[in-house]
């Protein structure tokens, strides 16, 4: 087990997020970090070096010890652009706690998130999609299966469960964009600010009159253990916004656009539609599109992946990568509707474990379903080689998706 400081420091550190070329295919620099004999570094947009795990089980262990923490205010924390730190009250959101004070809060709001939950909303969702799915055959053609389909299904979903007024979804489909897909700081601290001013509002009425959603229910709670105070309930709020709609968003635009690609994959869920949630597993796996969920700073000097990293120092778990890990999975690069019982770290790890997994496979499952059941003609406008792909933001993810019918 070789020390920190016992590994050369190196000027030629690859750059990290990795600039995916082609939406099957993953960079070649996950596959030489995953194969190098000890874990290596990272330079990040802020110019930061952090460790980098991406071999299943490395990525997995890092995830699973608490003496990594997710507090996004310690100065070792892996931040990827300067713009990114957070305010005060984002970091005392869940996702930058700490057991024991993160258990207590994330069970606090578990019940809304749990597979029976799914099961419940599921009618719901069955829905929105059919409404959203009708709006699209009345709609021209050619039409932007993204900005038709994919964004609006998730948005309105996650504004029912936190309890955002109708009239204010098209805000929210803008500002939420503006945040996770800012290119600069100026947009991305004005984004960010625009939108938690606007969760304060809504906490703030809610407080007034509690309504029954997810964020008015926390409020007529106060005071039980766990449950947030004002400046905590705008964080989780502005969280749960964030990661019930992006992250869905993104995996039914690509999901969508590979099973157009892939007439075999269609024929075979159109023949025995069983097989779909089966597929939701694989796609999450082979997609993973979250660039930064994973990231921890050492509180203690650990040993994990070849290394004793040094307290203070941070680590980015690249589930992208470790995902497709051929120790874990056989032919990683292949999308098998076989492949079975996988546990891949699509949704994380440990204590920070996706809260929402049990819904997002559900809705993913409920909307790529019921577009190719109601709409079997559908195909792409252009080949896959031609779309424009977020290619260096938070999430990875489709611009647009041109299909016709």
């Amino acid at each position: 087990m070789a020390d920190a400081a016992d590994i050369p420091e190196s000027t030629d550190h690859p750059s990290y997020p990795m600039r995916r070329t082609c939406p099957y295919t993953l960079p070649d620099g996950y596959r030489q970090l995953r194969e190098r004999p000890a874990m290596g570094k990272v330079r990040l947009p802020s110019g930061r070096l952090a460790w980098a795990a991406t071999r299943y089980e490395d990525v997995k262990a890092m995830l699973g010890d608490n003496r990594f923490s997710s507090d996004l205010r310690h100065p070792g924390y892996p931040v990827m652009m300067d713009h990114q730190v957070p305010a005060p009250e984002f970091s005392t959101s869940l996702v930058g706690m700490d057991p024991p004070e993160h258990t207590l809060a994330r069970r606090a709001v578990a019940n809304d998130f749990t597979p029976r939950s799914a099961r419940r909303l599921r009618p719901r969702v069955q829905e929105i999609v059919d409404e959203y799915i009708d709006r699209l055959l009345e709609g021209p053609r050619p039409a932007d299966l993204i900005e038709a389909f994919a964004n609006p299904v998730p948005l309105l979903l996650i504004c029912e469960l936190i309890g955002v007024p109708f009239a204010d979804r098209d805000f929210f489909l803008r500002i939420s964009h503006t945040v996770m897909n800012a290119t600069t700081p100026e947009a991305g601290v004005e984004g960010m600010a625009e939108l938690m001013g606007y969760m304060d509002k809504l906490v703030t009425d809610k407080e007034r009159e509690p309504t029954d959603d997810v964020i008015g229910r926390l409020v007529v709670r106060r005071g039980e253990p766990g449950v947030p105070d004002h400046r905590d309930l705008v964080a989780m709020a502005f969280m749960l916004l964030m990661a019930g709609h992006e992250t869905p968003a993104n995996l039914i635009g690509l999901g969508a656009m590979m099973l157009l690609d892939r007439p075999d994959l269609r024929k075979a869920l159109s023949d025995d539609p069983s097989r779909w949630p089966a597929a939701v597993d694989e796609l999450l796996r082979y997609f993973t599109i979250a660039e930064i969920a994973n990231s921890r700073v050492a509180l203690a000097d650990v040993e994990i992946g070849g290394v004793r990293i040094a307290a203070g120092e941070g680590v980015i778990g690249l589930t992208v990568g470790a995902n497709r890990d051929p120790e874990r999975f056989p032919d990683p690069d292949t999308f098998d509707l076989d492949r079975g019982d996988q546990r891949s770290l699509a949704f994380g790890y440990g204590a920070h474990q996706c809260l929402g997994q049990h819904l997002m496979r559900m809705e993913l499952e409920v909307a790529l379903s019921t577009l190719f059941a109601r709409v079997p003609d559908l195909r792409l406008v252009d080949p896959v080689e031609k779309l424009r792909f977020k290619e260096e933001h938070v999430n990875y993810g489709l611009h647009a998706l041109p299909v016709t019918w």
